[in-house]
């Protein structure tokens, strides 16, 4: 995918980590009908990708992403029935889908505004970098909606908790850099400046370990949100057991005994 040459994103490709971000910086970064599919087909397609590793969601002009934009989406969403209505929204969630089962572990770089739909980027990453100026709103119920989108309800609670993600939700109120940071919403926060490079940096290192059992892990924590812990621990035993059949496993005795750092292939 290296050479991937996208219509309604940037895309760029720093060794095998893959730099995303939203291409309209003049107005917050919106998403539009298009940017939203396209991105769909993009994570989609990484679970077949040899060339990418990891992932970097960023921001661009200051700002991570304003949600859906308003005269490009909202305005004719309300043209639209029923069957329009849910084909929209189920393609939406389509991107959280995606983007969770892409197999690639993804890095959220927020800056800045970072709301609606935006806020769920970043909640749909594995991990998140902020800066102090990253402002998270969930806003949906603020246009008369419910707060329940694109997995929204689900996925956030398992962040920050049940309480902190109800507040939010229901109220659509800001969440400030230092209160995501604090909750666990943001894994750390660091200067607007550094922000990409860090999160590149962070990218590198796991694009550089064992890809395959990154793989692994992000399968399993999808999977077993849904299991018992009885299922969790034996799905657990059958996918360690699948990658220690991996030569990145024997790799990784082999620089032991020889007192040296392991090169994953990731095979």
């Amino acid at each position: 995918m290296a050479g991937l040459a996208p219509q309604h994103f940037n895309w760029r490709m720093d060794g095998k980590v893959a730099i995303i971000t939203l291409d309209r910086p003049e107005r917050k970064n919106p998403l539009t009908f298009d940017s939203y599919a396209e991105l769909r087909d993009t994570f989609r397609a990484m679970v077949y990708a040899d060339d990418v590793d990891a992932v970097v969601f960023g921001s661009n002009g200051g700002n991570f992403c304003s949600g859906g934009d308003v005269h490009d989406i909202i305005g004719p969403l309300l043209d639209r029935d029923m069957k329009g209505l849910l084909e929209f929204t189920r393609m939406t969630g389509d991107l959280v889908k995606a983007m969770v089962g892409c197999g690639k572990p993804i890095i959220a770089a927020v800056d800045g505004v970072c709301v609606g739909a935006g806020a769920i980027v970043a909640m749909a990453s594995d991990i998140r970098f902020g800066t102090q100026e990253a402002k998270t709103a969930f806003l949906f119920t603020r246009v008369g909606l419910a707060a329940c989108d694109m997995g929204a309800c689900a996925i956030l609670p398992r962040i920050i908790g049940q309480g902190r993600a109800s507040e939010l939700l229901f109220t659509g109120r800001t969440m400030s850099a230092e209160e995501g940071e604090r909750w666990g919403f943001f894994n750390r926060l660091v200067d607007a400046d550094v922000l990409e490079s860090e999160a590149v940096a962070f990218a590198s290192k796991l694009a550089n370990g064992p890809n395959f059992g990154h793989m692994m892990t992000k399968t399993m924590l999808k999977q077993e949100w849904a299991m018992s812990i009885d299922e969790a621990i034996e799905a657990e035993a059958q996918a360690q057991a699948i990658c220690m059949q991996t030569r990145d496993f024997k790799r990784a005795y082999d620089a032991f005994v020889a007192k040296e750092k392991p090169v994953f292939e990731g095979n």
